[in-house]
């Protein structure tokens, strides 16, 4: 969602479910008027497809956040709303083509977790389908507890304990380019963000005044390739995406900086049964940002902004082994580096991990898998909670 600032990995997956989430389901469809099947009409297996589409959408989902950089356990409730779109219809050398479209996502956040963060959000993904623009929006307050890393010369490494209190707002709208899968636009984030410190060591450790209240404030452009079959548990196709934002006084913001984010999503079937995936992603800031906007090493296995710097680059493979027709074996690896410059690649170490996991096909028609990862990093073992797919900006 606000993928400029951190938030837990569960959440950007458009929000992790827990396998309580069918319990809760089958309590509220039997609680309308109307029976609603908890059942595919084609194999006879679980699944909430009919729900979603006859219960105008309505996907009530608790969450247990899974995020080690937040105490490793919290818990969540997600009310949201998913509603299909009408296919585009399109006059291509006098035939009528029709090109699916993904489906109008809404929804609230209220979560809680043991290192005593909480946060309050609302956000809405959709499609102007008429218009061909894809957009997201969404804001709410964070109250977040988190550590970050710096390495000293004088002690090393050291952990630094931090309390945010952020007012976020994030705008994104990217238009479709013709009949194509290209897509352009832009994307805007406001921060108010009050920021203390809670450790014992002194924050002149970080070389530059600390502001506790700031204000930022970054407008930027999207370029956008997105061809998967669909958004959630996609089986094929790409999503390459780059965009460039800027922070300055001329928006409002008190820093001044760019940032360059750029990555690509590739699906493809290996055989009949397996699915394989390619991740690469990679972002750099230039000018002067603030420590909790560098970029960091997002992957399974690693805590959020562990390894951060200017740069950061990584690169992860997973495959998807169908077993039988509902349930699939996930196994997936991956190394990233975090540094300040490039001419000090060669200096920086490498932080890989590697994990293996399940998947449920729990809404066919909207070909929705969800399951439970776990993965093992640099210091220890990690799981998560997904909802779709991991890889999710």
């Amino acid at each position: 969602m606000f993928n400029s600032f951190y938030i837990p990995r569960n959440l950007k997956s458009l929000l992790s479910v827990t396998l309580t989430l069918l319990y809760s389901f089958a309590i509220l469809s039997q609680s309308g008027k109307k029976h609603i099947s908890l059942k595919d009409s084609i194999d006879g297996k679980l699944d909430l497809s009919d729900y979603i589409i006859d219960a105008n959408g309505f996907v009530p989902i608790p969450m247990i956040i899974t995020e080690p950089a937040l105490g490793g356990f919290g818990g969540a409730i997600i009310p949201v709303f998913i509603r299909k779109n009408p296919p585009y219809l399109d006059s291509m050398k006098g035939q009528l083509v029709t090109t699916p479209v993904a489906p109008d996502i809404t929804g609230g956040i209220g979560l809680y977790t043991l290192n005593n963060t909480w946060a309050a959000l609302a956000f809405r993904s959709g499609v102007l389908v008429k218009s061909r623009i894809k957009y997201v929006i969404g804001g709410g307050y964070v109250n977040l507890n988190m550590a970050f890393y710096r390495t000293f010369s004088q002690f090393g490494e050291k952990k630094l304990n931090f309390h945010f209190e952020i007012t976020p707002f994030y705008l994104q709208a990217i238009k479709r380019i013709r009949f194509s899968h290209w897509y352009a636009g832009f994307k805007y984030l406001f921060l108010h963000t009050d920021v203390r410190y809670q450790g014992d060591s002194s924050l002149e450790a970080f070389g530059k005044p600390f502001e506790s209240k700031s204000t930022i404030s970054q407008l930027g452009v999207i370029i956008e390739l997105d061809n998967r079959d669909n958004i959630f548990t996609p089986d094929r196709g790409i999503k390459l995406h780059v965009d460039a934002v800027y922070s300055g006084n001329s928006l409002g913001s008190d820093y001044d900086y760019w940032k360059l984010n750029y990555y690509m999503y590739a699906y493809a079937p290996l055989s009949k049964k397996i699915i394989g995936g390619l991740r690469i992603d990679g972002r750099q800031a230039f000018g002067d940002p603030p420590f909790y906007m560098l970029p960091y090493i997002d992957m399974r296995g690693i805590p959020a902004v562990r390894y951060q710097g200017n740069v950061d680059i990584l690169s992860e493979a997973e495959m998807r082994w169908d077993i039988v027709k509902r349930w699939s074996i996930m196994t997936y690896a991956g190394a990233g580096k975090a540094f300040d410059e490039w001419n000090k690649f060669d200096d920086a170490d490498w932080a890989w991990s590697y994990g293996t996991g399940f998947r449920y096909l729990l809404a066919r028609k909207f070909k929705l898998r969800v399951g439970i990862d776990v993965a093992h990093g640099p210091d220890a073992w990690a799981y998560y909670i997904v909802f779709g797919s991991n890889w999710v900006k």
